[in-house]
């Protein structure tokens, strides 16, 4: 009998740090379908559909307007609130909606899984790539504003600065962040379910401690327990990218430094290489344990 042959062989990796891109990129048509399914799926049954995208980030900039700025009285660096606000939602509305979207890669798909064969890490990228959507139109709904406020606003004082040709880097530096956390948290959540109740507490809370609300400004001078509140502000890997668009799209305080644009991508590549790690690790027997 003539030896059969098969294109493909599905076999266990033997190393847990390993990524197979050539699978990935032989699989960019299934994951192109699982953008597609996440984008539709999102507000298919509801009467707005897409309009959400730009109806939650302007309630969102009110509120702040009426809080933040009205009530406490926490200035935005001489640029007019609601550019400021929005310049800060769209990018971590992207993160957080990367992170709360990988984070329940498993425990979401399981049935998927246990039927047919993918690389996993589709799943995961898919998420990240389908929340460039509702980026591109936050964007445009903040570039929309700039433009009213530049054209009929003379006491407006945002501008652009080089710096905003570093959006893309900026953009994948905050998908590569959220894709680690996502992953690792992903992998956890399979054996300990309460951590997806945990994540949804910490991205809240870690949205205060990203300046959005408020300039970085404000820590100037300030300590805590003898370390400057802006060091402490700038370890969240979050903050440079944060800080890097608003001065790059509105001009407004200072360039947070290359050190800790750098320091946010070293974090970023690290925690990418343990949320695979992980991820590599539980991908084997998750379906035991989930």
């Amino acid at each position: 009998m003539a030896e059969e042959k098969w294109d493909i062989v599905i076999k266990p990796k033997d190393k847990l740090f390993s990524v197979d891109f050539k699978e990935l990129w032989a699989y960019r048509d299934l994951c192109s379908l699982f953008v597609k399914r996440n984008i539709i799926t999102r507000y298919k049954q509801t009467i707005l559909g897409p309009a959400w995208f730009v109806i939650q980030p302007a309630m969102t900039v009110i509120m702040y307007m009426v809080v933040f700025g009205g009530i406490a009285g926490i200035p935005t660096d001489g640029v007019p609130r609601p550019l400021f606000y929005l310049a800060g939602t769209a990018m971590w509305n992207y993160f957080s909606g990367c992170l709360t979207s990988t984070s329940n890669t498993f425990v979401a798909n399981a049935g998927i899984f246990g039927k047919v064969y993918f690389p996993r890490l589709v799943m995961p990228v898919s998420s990240v790539i389908s929340n460039l959507l509702t980026l591109a139109i936050q964007f445009g709904f903040f570039a929309i504003i700039y433009i009213v406020y530049t054209i009929f606003d003379p006491n407006c004082t945002a501008h652009l600065t080089w710096y905003a040709f570093m959006l893309p880097l900026l953009i994948a530096m905050m998908a590569g962040l959220a894709l680690g956390f996502g992953t690792i948290f992903s992998s956890l959540t399979t054996k300990y379910r309460d951590l997806q109740v945990l994540l949804s507490f910490l991205v809240s809370l870690w949205m205060y401690a990203t300046p959005i609300v408020y300039p970085l400004s404000q820590t100037s001078g300030k300590f805590f327990m003898g370390v400057p509140v802006h060091t402490f502000m700038c370890l969240n890997p979050v903050t440079p990218i944060i800080e890097t668009f608003k001065y790059g799209f509105l001009g407004c305080g200072e360039f947070v430094g290359w050190r800790w644009i750098l320091y946010s991508f070293v974090f970023m590549c690290i925690l990418l290489g343990l949320g695979i790690l992980v991820f590599n690790k539980v991908q084997k027997s998750f379906m035991d344990t989930v």
